[in-house]
């Protein structure tokens, strides 16, 4: 596999899916023609998830070494797994998300911003997957969506990163114009240079 054809190395994770569930399963991604896995630590996840916003991270955590890392991997494999299996039609077992669901805890608080009132959930995080389950939530609604058809794999053959397509037409067909679009762009150029 040549590196021109593949996403060039990156820095750090990509936010290109259009819906925070996505873009946690897209923390896995296709690097010059290697899969890349964005989290290698604790400190990895409580970054993405801090970049996303998704999730309100406290400043220090009581979480043994490791155990923020092994939750976030085994939360993404869930929701890629249930994405894949919804988009082919097939029977999904539910059983592990909602097992996230129901480690959340949650209530609403009255804060104020700039002379502003308004209403946020905050949510317990005592363990991994407390802190994790705001993202749980986000995968759920995904899931349940009615528009669920929306919800694409990128079409470019090297690349695994997942979108949610809110184009105005719903057509739109890579992870992102300017890697994959542009990818296929240079390869049409180039085939049709030798043909």
């Amino acid at each position: 596999m040549s590196s021109v054809s593949s996403i060039p190395v990156i820095n750090g994770p990509l936010f290109l899916a259009d819906h925070g569930a996505l873009d946690f399963i897209n923390t896995l991604a296709r690097a010059e023609g290697h899969l890349h896995d964005f989290w290698q630590h604790d400190d990895d996840v409580i970054a993405w998830l801090r970049q996303s916003g998704l999730v309100n991270v406290p400043n220090k955590t009581a979480f043994a070494a490791g155990a923020l890392l092994a939750e976030a991997l085994t939360l993404r494999e869930t929701i890629r797994k249930l994405v894949q299996q919804k988009k082919a039609g097939e029977t999904m077992n539910l059983a592990p998300l909602n097992q996230y669901l129901a480690s959340a805890s949650s209530h609403k608080q009255l804060v104020e911003k700039a002379g502003k009132l308004s209403v946020e959930r905050v949510y317990a995080s005592e363990t991994p997957a407390q802190l994790l389950a705001p993202v749980a939530e986000l995968a759920a609604s995904l899931l349940s969506d009615a528009h669920f058809e929306r919800v694409r794999e990128c079409e470019h053959p090297e690349c695994c990163l997942w979108f949610y397509d809110r184009t105005k037409s719903h057509r739109r067909r890579w992870c992102s114009m300017a890697l994959c679009g542009n990818r296929a762009k240079v390869a049409r150029f180039r085939q049709q240079k030798r043909g």
